[in-house]
């Protein structure tokens, strides 16, 4: 059965959808409010799992890909959560030092999507790391509702601290070059953001529609920024004039892209939302950007 895309819904369900997964809404209340949505022979839960993630469909670099070498490691987070884990990716073959990507999920932790983009990465001959925010609390569970419902428990200051560990760690590491960019996605972009004002050594932040900084700290960023924003996402869209404002006043520099008819999530190809020509734009750029920067 072919997949259905975001045009497909109802923009009102769209938004109900993105309330639910940032946690605004639980389960039964989009399962209450999503019901006047429900025709056709469809019902609320029909509705849920139509927009619900399916990562093996989505999959573009397949786990055992005889290119890449793909590892889980522990490393150490004195100032955050002790100790943290995260999924390296790296070109089996490389030869030289590489430059590295620091990858931040969504609000669901590592989950196989996130290790995919970070597969990708490693394709495209960066060494890639994605750590799982959700390893205090036991790691991504295999469920995104409950890894929804583990994110609020989690010590935001120590996560960030644990982010700023695997940045330091792949600046350290022999096989990097010392060069290191950050991309997220949701959460993950606004990480990249908020990474981009505490560590003054990352060279290239790539926030997917993530909420901006504290503006105070934008005079802290020395990386360069690329901003991508989907059209219809009001709630993060919002935070960008003061940003860029500041942004502006400290002749930081950076390129935001807003891609049009597009929602949040779009380059996030296990769902509806996904948009395949935005997000074949913005990846583009994305990787234009980090060989430009890092290399």
């Amino acid at each position: 059965m072919e997949r259905k895309r975001a045009e497909d819904f109802d923009q009102d369900l769209l938004i109900l959808f993105d309330a639910y997964v940032h946690g605004d809404i639980d389960r039964r209340g989009f399962l209450d409010r999503a019901a006047k949505f429900a025709v056709g022979g469809m019902t609320a839960a029909m509705l849920l799992d139509a927009l619900s993630p399916r990562f093996a469909e989505a999959q573009v670099v397949p786990k055992d890909d005889k290119r890449l070498k793909t590892e889980y490691l522990e490393f150490d987070s004195p100032q955050g959560s002790g100790k943290a884990r995260g999924y390296l990716a790296r070109p089996a073959n490389a030869s030289g030092k590489l430059p590295a990507v620091l990858v931040v999920h969504e609000n669901r932790g590592l989950n196989p999507h996130i290790e995919d983009i970070a597969r990708r990465l490693a394709l495209d001959n960066f060494m890639a790391f994605a750590p799982d925010a959700l390893f205090p609390l036991g790691g991504y569970p295999g469920d995104e509702d409950k890894a929804r419902e583990l994110f609020p428990k989690l010590d935001q200051p120590r996560i960030r601290q644990d982010f700023i560990a695997a940045t330091h760690l792949l600046m350290k590491r022999p096989d990097s070059n010392g060069k290191v960019g950050v991309v997220g996605f949701c959460y993950g972009g606004a990480m990249a953001n908020n990474l981009a004002t505490l560590v003054p050594e990352l060279q290239a932040a790539v926030p997917f529609y993530g909420s901006a900084p504290n503006s105070a700290d934008v005079p802290k960023i020395k990386a360069a920024l690329l901003i991508h924003f989907a059209q219809n996402d009001q709630r993060v869209n919002a935070s960008f004039p003061p940003y860029e404002e500041a942004l502006k006043a400290n002749k930081i520099q950076y390129e935001a892209h807003t891609y049009p008819g597009t929602e949040h999530g779009f380059n996030n190809d296990t769902t509806p939302r996904f948009n395949p020509e935005a997000a074949k734009l913005a990846w583009t750029r994305t990787v234009e950007f980090f060989n430009k920067r890092l290399r």
